[in-house]
């Protein structure tokens, strides 16, 4: 019973931004890619520090 209502628990539980931006990063297809997504998290952590 338990078992289960972890599972449950699980397949329902949203994801940590970190989470989110790993996946993100590791979608990436090549050498190239990887650097403009890293720039990319930069500057959306950046622009969220200042509150835009």
């Amino acid at each position: 019973m338990f078992a289960t209502l972890k599972r449950a628990a699980k397949a329902l539980r949203v994801p940590t931004t970190e989470e989110m931006e790993l996946a993100y990063i590791y979608e990436a297809g090549d050498r190239y890619d990887l650097e403009a997504r890293e720039r990319n998290l930069s500057r959306r952590n950046f622009n969220r520090n200042l509150g835009l």
